[in-house]
């Protein structure tokens, strides 16, 4: 109750003074630069319209590609940019507010064949990736839809869920599965440079976790693939998040403040000195609910603590060319107790371990330098050095009589990365642009955990070691333009792993085909392959329980690869209105699987929340996924939008039984329908409307062998029948509403998000309960409210 009329209290009081000013106009500034597409040199003379003004505003660039309209009335506005010899671009319903100036990078592409004539074009698609050599299974998305897409919570992964080939994992955290490939299969760059798990209680060897450590007020547009990608990105199988992260504003200082449900958070950007153009950009974030329990609003156990910071700070020069200083860190740590009757402050809740306490915490961080510099007009290298860790910390004690605890489980893993890399990208002319790169790895790793066994009376070490390791990559890419209406791309990516000497060769190829206004054929193929997490390489056997040796059984593995295949076709409709189709296949091999007969493989790394460490591993197994994609989309306008997805997909695999299964990530089918709408309030102010739905087909799991189970007084699977089944089909609608309201120096948004709006019970898994000799069944997220209230200024 003191929540709510807090927040009820602050939306009165925003509301009434904006009715004082309800009648001026709020206007901002809208600048930037624009630049060449393949180049990155800066245009001088590019004609800025922005659209539907009266009278019609205009300017042209400077010297440095840098332009700047000014009184810009807030709202949605478009520009559109047009140059002699390159297609026109036009950026649509940008939303301009009072609280923050509106600065823009714009990449123009030079036509084939040039004339005197500048024709105009109304809009440039939207979805167009970013990185020019990507021609297929790829898209662009902005900040914006990371906040607009209901259930997104402005994290990119749970946006990215949205997307035709794309499943979440589980409610509970944001690993996402792409065309039935595990989420181990992910690859998180930021800035150019590969990053470990950006999310706070992320396991080791993951890709996902509950909480984002990325903060998306830093973010500005990126890139997001989901197969056949380009031989710059290696060390993956499934896809890419290739994440960009915005300068500060050079010119003025500004400010944002947020609570919501990733914390409370708050960020300052601008000018080292206001007459440079160096700048800052700075953001710190911390647990919502632990701020609420400290003060009394909460009274429950066992709630999550985390905090993150990221920063960039921005340094141009002509002379030494750019140079930036990146950096995002997380900490996180929580308690779980399974046992009611425990006072020492943790959870109470049944998804823990029955009879276990548990306490687990990660901690994550990059830090990174870039420099860029030109050697000519055409000719750029970007060098970029990173150090980066992760570590996390788990221990379970058994709860005994008069909570007495005993150590059961104990590990600590931590991995630290120092990386190297180096591109050059040359712009030969309006047709060939060639781009090179090398990098190398270095991993100081130290593993160690162990578990009591009863029938030894002693500890069992699974990993204990440290050490480094070494990977050294590789890549060339050429992307040849026969005309403006076909594009052919090739591309080779080298690996080379230390521990064992393995090396892969991996081509990429690719061919886009306009073959009329408003459609094209794509097509693309492309050798992947990555290793295993780092920390399986060093599982170990014990040989002999007297003289305790253990031997490492895994250190043998080779990359995991897959052959990928994919053909798309693309429509624009209408103007903002596309229809696009994807057929693709994709051949796993060297999965890793056991040596004896089993199920186990690690293409199914990742289907539960923690990391399985088996020994005696070898590179024997296989699996194949196949499925068609379908996705209509309309792009904001007219004050609405709406993307429906649609997958049909299927994902088996083979382990040493050489037995064909369902992987576990084999849902078979997922349909998503999202849309919004945009009501505009008086001159300065908007409310939003956003409503997404979500079947897909349900989990596939190992089913308890309940008799066993009964006798063995434990949960017993029948892995005979793995993945045979799936849980009931997935069904999940969520809810958002917002509005933004702009005074003259600052704006305010107010949104409510609500989860799973009709409460459906989507199962998430079942086990043997202990106490009552059957079966129970977990669920993932209920109807779940969430508010957020963000200030800039």
């Amino acid at each position: 109750m003191k929540k709510n009329l807090i927040l009820i209290g602050l939306i009165i009081t925003l509301l009434l003074a904006n009715n004082i000013f309800a009648q001026k106009q709020f206007s901002q500034t809208i600048r930037g630069q624009v630049i060449d597409q393949s180049s990155a040199i800066p245009l001088i003379g590019v004609n800025i319209v922005l659209l539907n003004s009266n009278p019609q505003k205009g300017t042209i660039t400077d010297i440095n590609g840098e332009f700047r309209l000014k009184n810009v009335p807030v709202g949605r506005q478009t520009i559109q940019c047009s140059y002699i010899g390159y297609n026109s671009a036009s950026i649509k319903n940008l939303l301009v507010s009072s609280g923050k100036e509106t600065v823009l990078k714009v990449e123009m592409e030079e036509k084939i064949v040039t004339t005197e004539e500048v024709v105009i074009k109304a809009y440039n698609r939207k979805d167009k990736p970013l990185n020019e050599m990507a021609i297929i299974s790829a898209r662009s998305f902005s900040v914006e839809e990371t906040e607009r897409y209901a259930g997104s919570f402005g994290d990119p992964s749970r946006m990215a869920v949205n997307y035709a080939g794309v499943v979440s994992a589980g409610d509970q955290r944001n690993d996402i599965v792409i065309r039935g490939n595990s989420p181990l299969g992910l690859l998180w760059r930021l800035d150019g440079a590969d990053i470990p798990n950006p999310n706070h209680f992320g396991t080791m060897g993951t890709t996902g976790g509950p909480i984002s450590i990325l903060n998306n007020n830093l973010l500005t547009n990126s890139d997001f693939y989901t197969g056949a990608f380009p031989a710059e990105y290696g060390n993956a199988l499934s896809g890419v998040f290739d994440l960009k992260m915005r300068t500060g504003n050079n010119e003025k200082r500004e400010y944002t403040g947020q609570m919501g449900f990733n914390g409370f958070e708050f960020g300052t950007e601008g000018p080292f000195v206001k007459s440079k153009k160096a700048s800052y950009l700075i953001n710190y974030r911390y647990t919502m609910m632990k701020v609420m329990d400290n003060i009394g609003l909460l009274d429950v156990g066992g709630i999550p603590e985390y905090q993150d910071l990221s920063f960039k700070m921005n340094f141009p020069g002509k002379k030494i060319g750019k140079i930036s200083i990146f950096g995002i860190g997380g900490l996180s740590n929580i308690n779980l107790v399974s046992n009611p009757d425990d006072s020492s402050g943790g959870a109470h809740t049944s998804d823990v371990l029955q009879g276990t306490k548990v306490s687990y915490g990660s901690d994550m961080a990059v830090a990174g330098l870039s420099h860029i510099y030109f050697l000519d007009n055409t000719t750029r290298i970007k060098t970029n050095i990173t150090v980066s860790g992760s570590r996390s910390i788990n221990m379970v004690d058994t709860i005994r009589a008069n909570n007495i605890y005993e150590d059961f489980y104990n590990d600590e893993y931590v991995e630290i990365k120092y990386s190297f890399s180096s591109q050059l990208k040359k712009k030969y002319n309006a047709k060939n642009t060639i781009n090179f790169g090398i990098s190398y790895d270095i991993f100081d790793v130290s593993y160690f955990d162990e578990y009591y066994e009863i029938e030894i009376d002693d500890y069992i070490n699974l990993t204990n070691t440290k050490g480094s390791l070494g990977l050294a990559r590789a890549f060339g890419q050429w992307q040849h333009k026969l005309s403006d209406l076909l594009v052919l791309y090739n591309g080779l990516h080298f690996q080379s792993f230390s521990l064992n000497n393995d090396i892969s060769v991996e081509p990429r190829t690719s061919i886009k085909w306009q073959f009329s206004e408003k459609q094209s054929l794509n097509l693309g193929y492309g050798l992947h392959s990555q290793l295993q997490p780092r920390i399986n390489y060093f599982t170990e056997t014990l040989t002999d329980t007297l003289k305790c040796i253990y031997i490492k059984t895994n250190e043998a593995l080779t990359f995991s690869k897959s052959h990928q295949f994919v053909l798309g076709y693309d429509h624009l409709i209408r103007q903002n209105l596309r229809l696009k189709m994807e057929v693709y296949y994709q051949n796993l091999y060297n999965i890793p699987v056991e040596q004896r007969q089993s199920y186990f493989s690690m293409i199914n790394y990742g289907a539960s929340f923690y990391g399985e460490k088996v020994d005696s591993l070898v590179n024997d197994g296989t699996g194949e996924n196949y499925g068609l994609e379908f996705t209509i989309e309309k792009f904001l306008s007219n004050n609405y939008y709406f993307l429906l997805t649609a997958s049909l997909y299927e994902s088996k695999y083979k382990g040493s039984d050489n037995k064909k299964r369902n992987t576990a990530f084999n849902g078979n089918y997922v349909i998503n329908a999202l849309g919004g709408y945009e009501m505009q309030i008086g001159k300065h102010n908007s409310l939003e409307f956003n409503l997404k739905g979500v079947f897909a087909g349900g989990k596939r799991y190992i089913p308890v062998n309940l008799p066993k189970s009964q006798i063995e007084e434990e949960t017993v699977y029948d892995y005979n029948r793995a993945f045979e089944d799936k849980f009931d089909d997935y069904f999940r609608i969520d809810f958002r509403i917002s509005y933004k309201i702009n005074f003259s120096k600052s704006s305010h948004t107010i949104a409510i998000d609500i989860q799973n709006v009709t409460d459906n019970e989507n199962i998430f898994n079942r086990e043997y309960d202990i106490e009552t000799g059957n079966l129970k069944t977990s669920y993932q997220t209920g109807f779940y409210p969430l508010m957020t209230y963000r200030i800039q200024f």
